[in-house]
């Protein structure tokens, strides 16, 4: 009996690859084999979940962080391949509440991850843009890559949220000449227009320290940008499904950096060819920290379950936390699904690392001896 398991990080307690190891010890002793590929589905620890699987290294670089602090961020290299997550250079949780602005945050110091990244022999890139503190449009990186933006006074204008609207000319004239080398995949699983009321200012401003008025001064801004970047390029990706993702970062990505925008889970299973796996496995073990019914749209058990089901793979997920609401996981494609939590505890106590080894050994083991009836 061949088990493949391929189950995200439990957040706060394990990653991907730590998660993958304890389920193995638990079913070692009553399979086969089993094969354990770290998985992620784009957003937080996707960083990781690639690396463990393709072999990379970690790279650590001093950037800054959206309000232009310096900080240390870390990526991946797997040849040259590089893996980044813009949140550890400008991602919302960098940014103290009191202090979240996006007329003012930048993603000046992702683009110097992406600068440093390319000056380490990095040509192609995966990269996650969840959780970011920004409303620049992707300028801010821009910038930090050779692209500079004026005003009508030929003032330079910093990558910012409020300078947006004062984007009067756009100039190449010193953009990094490797730029042109690279490939940029981009995990995105939002569909956000740039601008209007489901553009990334009116969705996401608010959870970024905006204000009614900074919403409306932001979006008027993107609309401006918008223009500005049509002129230029004669190209218009504002309505493009996944500009307005990360504070407009995914409209920069595809209308200055040729970028293209997936399915977070979809390029990585792809990358670590999970499908390969699968085809030769008879059973698939898969998870997440918590299931419920946003596990069914888009996340690492439906992503890998989908896969699965194309080859008639059963599917038994796991998790630390299952709300009532997961039931609509079996509606697509997650045969059956377990909690590892067999007794009453704190959440303290759930989410120590290693309670939860041993939590999911035990449950795991269970759930192999159920399976083998």
């Amino acid at each position: 009996m061949r088990v493949l398991v391929a189950v995200d990080s439990f957040k706060g307690s394990l990653s991907s690859l730590e998660v993958g190891k304890a389920v193995k010890e638990g079913i070692k002793n009553l399979c086969d084999e089993v094969i354990v590929k770290p998985i992620a589905d784009g957003g937080e620890g996707s960083v990781e979940a690639l690396a463990d699987a393709l072999g990379g290294t970690y790279v650590d670089a001093i950037v800054q962080n959206p309000l232009g602090e310096k900080i240390p961020a870390r990526y991946a290299l797997a040849g040259d391949l590089g893996i980044l997550e813009m949140a550890s250079a400008s991602g919302l949780t960098l940014v103290e509440p009191n202090r979240r602005n996006p007329m003012k945050t930048s993603t000046y110091g992702f683009g110097q991850m992406i600068l440093h990244a390319i000056h380490k022999g990095a040509r192609k890139f995966i990269i996650g843009i969840g959780g970011s503190a920004t409303n620049d449009a992707g300028t801010g990186m821009l910038s930090a890559l050779g692209y500079e933006f004026y005003d009508e006074d030929s003032n330079l204008l910093e990558g910012i949220g409020e300078n947006l609207i004062k984007i009067t000319r756009i100039s190449e004239s010193n953009v990094l000449p490797e730029l042109k080398e690279c490939e940029f995949l981009i995990a995105c699983d939002v569909d956000n227009p740039l601008f209007g009321k489901n553009g990334a200012a009116y969705i996401y401003g608010p959870q970024k320290g905006a204000n009614e008025q900074m919403v409306k001064e932001l979006d008027a801004g993107l609309i401006s940008f918008a223009s500005a970047t049509s002129e230029y390029f004669s190209s218009e990706f504002w309505n493009f499904k996944g500009a307005g993702a990360a504070g407009g970062l995914g409209f920069g990505f595809v209308s200055y950096l040729n970028a293209k925008l997936k399915s977070g889970i979809d390029i990585i299973t792809e990358e670590i060819r999970l499908e390969d796996e699968i085809k030769k496995a008879d059973l698939v073990i898969t998870g997440e920290g918590r299931m419920d019914y946003q596990s069914a749209m888009g996340k690492t058990p439906i992503g890998v379950a989908k896969i699965a089901k194309k080859h008639n793979k059963p599917v038994v997920s796991i998790a630390g936390c299952v709300k009532e609401d997961a039931r609509i996981c079996n509606e697509n494609g997650i045969d059956a699904f377990f909690s590892i939590l067999n007794e009453p505890m704190t959440l303290n106590e759930a989410m120590d690392e290693n309670t939860t080894r041993e939590n999911i050994r035990r449950v795991c083991e269970q759930v192999i001896r159920l399976y083998k009836l």
